[in-house]
């Protein structure tokens, strides 16, 4: 028997997450030219990296041969009083896939569960997995979480539950009484992960009091991230929002240094770079309607989305994701999210947005 087969069975059954293809990548197999590629496929800002952000990553090199702080102390503060909450329930990540497997490390092992939904960001299964727990894929409904069918999926051996909100990759709301009314339903013993990787592409009137309910909800964990509306996901930086004795345990797993310096000093400025964020939603908000327009003229499906990406029904996705690949359009396919007919499409810039209609309008003719 070798050494791989001597690995744990668990861990040999993963199915590594496959990331949106790279703009190198497609160059290379396409003999395209990088500056002619267009990628809608990953969900990053198409208006690049927030000015204070780049400035202060300019500010932080001259101290690269040093280590970051690994408290994160400055990052921290600023998140703090972003949102008012205490530094002791602050835990930061490489990105928020970082802490999502935190909090899986944390808490889950061999012989306990948790709860996900079909048609939900595929990090949980695989965090889930990481550790040998077992994962409960609950129906979803109408593309998004079905909360009934979520709590009735809860074992004696539960201990999380993984909600995105807005989900990815279907971009579906889940209204915050909705939400409320649920976790006051969830066992204490179970940890309700509540991903708002997109929260800032929604209007505050749709937002959830998500942070307020930490004190109302000890089991409640809120993830965010700075790769999406605040344009670094380049530096890989995300955070967690928790209970204090939850969020200790996180960063007893966390691995030092886990957050580089310039991640750090970018992500901070970001936070305060409220101008940056505003146009980040303008854009969207103009890109997601242009789009939407596009596919009714089109004549096609789409799922409503409240992130900076939706869902179009194009029938044989895997053959209209290869027609826009050949014309220089990077776009996401989901059949691996049980959505074999659906391709995933980033907001981009408005030419960005007309060259991949007019692309998909020329693959569905074709």
């Amino acid at each position: 028997m070798t050494l791989i087969e001597l690995a744990p069975a668990h861990i040999r059954a993963i199915a590594p997450y496959q990331p949106g293809k790279p703009i190198s990548e497609l160059a290379r197999e396409m003999n395209l030219d990088e500056a002619d590629i267009v990628k809608l496929a990953s969900n990053e800002n198409p208006l690049g990296v927030s000015p204070r952000a780049a400035a202060a990553i300019r500010a932080e090199l001259a101290g690269l041969a040093l280590y970051p702080d690994g408290n994160g102390f400055a990052l921290k503060s600023a998140i703090a009083g972003k949102l008012g909450v205490e530094l002791n329930r602050i835990v930061l990540g490489n990105g928020s896939n970082d802490v999502l497997e935190m909090a899986a490390r944390a808490l889950l092992g061999p012989g306990q569960s948790a709860v996900f939904s079909e048609h939900a960001f595929t990090v949980y299964p695989l965090a889930i997995q990481a550790v040998g727990a077992t994962g409960i894929c609950a129906p979803a409904r109408a593309f998004g979480h079905d909360l009934a069918a979520m709590r009735a999926a809860i074992r004696a051996d539960t201990r999380m539950l993984f909600i995105a909100n807005p989900n990815n990759p279907t971009g579906t709301l889940l209204g915050a009484d909705e939400l409320h009314a649920f976790l006051e339903s969830v066992p204490e013993t179970v940890a309700v992960v509540l991903d708002e990787a997109y929260v800032e592409f929604l209007d505050l009137a749709e937002r959830a009091p998500s942070v307020a309910w930490l004190a109302e909800f000890p089991n409640l964990i809120v993830t965010r991230t700075f790769s999406k509306a605040y344009g670094l996901a380049g530096l890989r930086v995300g955070y967690a929002l928790a209970d204090p004795g939850l969020a200790d345990l996180l960063n007893r797993v966390r691995q030092p240094f886990n957050v580089n310096s310039l991640a750090l000093a970018a992500a901070a400025a970001a936070l305060d770079d409220a101008e940056f964020l505003a146009e980040s939603k303008r854009v969207n908000d103009a890109g997601m309607h242009l789009l939407t327009e596009g596919f009714r003229f089109l004549g096609l499906d789409w799922i409503a989305s409240a992130g900076n990406f939706v869902c179009v029904k194009v029938g044989d996705a895997a053959a209209i994701f290869q027609g826009l690949l050949k014309k220089g359009i990077i776009v996401r396919p989901v059949a691996g999210y049980g959505m074999p007919e659906y391709l995933r499409v980033s907001i981009g810039l408005p030419e960005q947005n007309v060259r991949f209609l007019v692309a998909l309008a020329e693959c569905l003719e074709a």
